[in-house]
């Protein structure tokens, strides 16, 4: 997935690693902020099948391994981005 942002920035994700840092509860402690999903639970196969604007701050994302609870922000969407 690519993401061209206001300000120019191209972004390019990663399925996989977008799928491994999804920041829910069921995949990150909402208590400590620890990321509580393993990334090897997360198959190397995992795709995108469909992505919902939320509002107009966040993409939520259905995978193929069933997962949709994870919303992005575009914050931290930019800071995945930024860590590349």
């Amino acid at each position: 997935m690519r993401i061209t942002w206001a300000d120019g920035r191209v972004c390019n994700y990663d399925a996989v690693a977008l799928r491994r840092s999804c920041p829910c509860a069921q995949c990150v402690n909402e208590w400590t902020g620890e990321r509580t999903l393993k990334p090897e639970v997360v198959s190397d196969e995992v795709e995108i099948k469909d992505v919902e604007v939320v509002g107009r701050y966040a993409l939520n994302f259905r995978w193929s391994d069933g997962h949709e609870t994870g919303i992005y922000s575009f914050q931290y969407l930019r800071d995945l981005c930024e860590l590349e």
